[in-house]
Formats: structure tokens, C-alpha cells, sequence
């Protein structure tokens, strides 16, 4: 059979263009995943009764993640990470005003050089911390229950009600390391600033100089990180956050411990966390306590009698890698004038009083 000549020219063109050298295409990918978390929740602060609700996120928090990457050659990848906080319970916006209120960042990356991250994104203070809490921030058992600006403190005194610089900042640049950087296995951390940007308060704007650095060997781990902060309101100084933990895997249980500190002027917050998460098969067990400790004045305020503590026990049962079943227990007990209390309770606890808590849920990952 011949073929025709046009047609022939065709096939002709179309194989040396086959032939021709043409610049590899850079790799990309984008994907969609999250989480969806509810449980329902019963709290009893003394003084004001029990409640009953349904919440978002006690085991993970329910979120939406949009995220990417482009392989550049040679080592060199950049990416973006879009993290939206979720409300499931209500199908709301978990973080108000702020859409992605978790997480936007855009970022370039070198296997020998490490990452230059820009955008919102988690404070070296709260990664430090977080890493050692049993119960990942979240929950009747978090340890955020003792990390709050209502009392009087040396957050509120720094932040007032407004946005504060505790877990995640606005407007950062992060230059993280990469792994085991010159050799040094196991060695990780990363360096933040943010400019202050005027430092409106009200408008959440800080000018911050964050530090993290760890080290992970087999079965242990140790890492210290501390972040300063100033805005509108810090007129009498700076607000400083240092965080320093370790852990240590004993058989089938890991043991965790850490350290925090805020300090604002004259007033201080220590927490003290020791905790414990034990594995067998599809099950793990979860323990915590941790304590507040406050000193010093806020204005014309002493505050060094107002402290409290905290335990909490927990149960996971991951029915795949997945999903999972929870339940998790807590209290808190406050001393002096304090009212730390667990979160979705009726409002007025008694000052010095307690704080009880417990919930069951389901968590799924896609």
C-alpha cells in the first residue's frame, strides 16, 4: 500500500520533532486532604453546672489542606501548603476572619541547603512544645486549657483579647534546616522573623525573632526553641515564649517532658508537662499532667497565688491508618483567684475551682 505524500511529510515532520532534544518538563503535583473530627463533650465547671455539646477536632483538628510541590532538578523543589480550620460540628470557618487561618506558605527547597518558608505558619515555641504533648494541643485533655489570655497573666497582659503570638505568627519567613545538615544525623531546627508591619495589636501584628533547634537519635529526642514578640501594647518590653523538652522511648511507651515559660514585663507563666503515650497494635493509651504556675504583677495586680493543675487520660483505637475511635478524660483544678477552665463548659466558674471534662469521638483522615 503507498502513502500518500502529504501524508507522508507528516509522519516525517512528527518523528524528528520525537527526535529533537527538548527540556525536561519540571515534576508537580498538587493534592487535597484533611481531616474531619467530632466528638461530643460533656464539661462541669464548679459553680455553673455541667454542659453538653458536640465539638470539632478533639483527637486532630478537623481541617482542609491544599498543598504542592514542583521538583526543580538538581535537589531544588518549591511548594505551597493552604491549611483551612473547619468547624465540623457546624460547617463553619474555625478561624473567623482568617479562611486559612492554619496555615499559607510558599516555599522553596534544597536537600543540601534546607527550606526558606514564607507566609503564616506555627511559631518555633508551639512546634517545640506541641511535639511533647500526649494529646497534640487538642481536646478536654490539651495542654492549651492552661495556655490562655482570659486570666491575668503575662499574655493578656502583652496581647490583651487579641490575637497572640503563642502558636502561630502572620507575615514570617522561616529558614528551616534540611535534614542532617553537614552530617550531623538527627540535627533539626529553623530560624523565624516577622516584621512588626506597624504592630497593631487589634490587627494581630507582632514583630517577631523566633529560634528552634533539636536533636533525634534512635528511641530519644531533646530540643529547646524560644520566640520574642512585640506590638502596639508591649510598652514595657518584650514578650518572650522558651520552650525546652526531651523524650524517650522505653519499649512500647514514650515518655515525654517539657518546659515553657511566658514573660511579659513583670508577670510570669511556667508550665511543667510530663507525659506518656503507650502503643499496643491498634491501640494506644495517653497520659498527661501539667501545671501552671503564675508570678509576679500585672498593673497594681499580684498573681503569684493563682495557679493550677491539670491530668488527663486518653484512648485511641485506629480502625485503619485512617480512621479512628476515641475517649478522653480530664480536670483541672485552679488555686487563688484562677479559672482555667476546659473548653465548651457553662461560663463563671468560681474562682480556685475545678474543671471537669470527658468526650468520645470519630476521626477520619482523607
Amino acid at each position: 500500500m503507498q502513502i500518500p505524500s502529504h501524508v507522508r511529510h507528516r509522519l516525517a515532520l512528527l518523528a524528528l520533532c520525537a527526535a529533537a532534544p527538548w527540556p525536561a518538563a519540571a515534576q508537580s503535583s498538587v493534592s487535597i486532604s484533611g481531616i474531619l473530627d467530632l466528638a461530643v463533650r460533656n464539661v462541669s465547671n464548679e459553680g455553673v453546672g455541667s454542659m453538653k455539646s458536640m465539638v470539632s477536632g478533639s483527637n486532630s483538628t478537623s481541617r482542609l489542606i491544599i498543598s504542592g510541590r514542583e521538583d526543580l532538578g538538581n535537589g531544588l523543589s518549591a511548594g505551597f501548603h493552604l491549611e483551612h480550620g473547619i468547624l465540623a460540628d457546624t460547617g463553619a470557618t474555625a478561624g473567623g476572619a482568617k479562611f486559612w487561618d492554619r496555615r499559607t506558605t510558599v516555599s522553596l527547597s534544597s536537600k543540601t541547603l534546607g527550606e526558606l518558608r514564607l507566609g503564616r505558619d506555627f511559631v518555633p515555641s508551639y512546634t517545640n512544645w506541641s511535639r511533647y504533648d500526649p494529646f497534640a494541643y487538642v481536646g478536654v485533655a490539651r495542654t492549651a486549657n492552661l495556655v490562655s489570655a482570659t486570666p491575668q497573666g503575662p499574655i493578656r497582659a502583652a496581647f490583651g483579647s487579641n490575637a497572640n503570638t503563642t502558636v502561630r505568627s502572620d507575615n514570617a519567613l522561616q529558614l528551616l534546616l534540611p535534614a542532617n545538615p553537614g552530617g550531623l544525623v538527627g540535627l533539626e531546627g529553623g530560624l523565624m522573623l516577622a516584621p512588626g508591619e506597624g504592630g497593631a495589636v487589634a490587627s494581630g501584628l507582632a514583630k517577631l525573632v523566633g529560634l528552634r533547634l533539636g536533636y533525634a537519635g534512635k528511641g530519644f529526642g531533646v530540643s529547646a526553641a524560644s520566640t520574642t514578640s512585640d506590638n502596639s501594647q508591649t510598652t514595657a518590653g518584650k514578650f518572650r515564649d522558651t520552650v525546652v523538652g526531651g523524650q524517650v522511648d522505653v519499649a512500647n511507651v514514650r515518655l515525654s517532658g517539657a518546659w515553657r515559660e511566658f514573660k511579659y514585663a513583670t508577670s510570669k507563666q511556667t508550665l511543667l508537662l510530663i507525659g506518656a503515650t503507650a502503643t499496643f497494635g491498634l491501640h494506644e493509651v495517653k497520659a498527661s499532667w501539667t501545671q501552671a504556675n503564675l508570678s509576679g504583677r500585672v498593673g497594681t495586680t499580684a498573681v503569684d497565688a493563682n495557679d493550677a493543675s491539670q491530668w488527663g487520660l486518653g484512648y485511641v483505637y485506629n480502625l485503619s491508618k485512617r480512621s479512628a475511635l476515641y475517649a478522653s478524660v480530664a480536670q483541672i483544678q485552679n488555686d487563688g483567684a484562677q479559672r482555667f477552665v476546659i473548653s465548651d463548659g457553662a461560663a463563671g466558674i468560681v474562682a480556685g475551682g475545678s474543671s471537669r471534662g470527658y468526650e468520645a469521638g470519630l476521626r477520619h483522615r482523607f
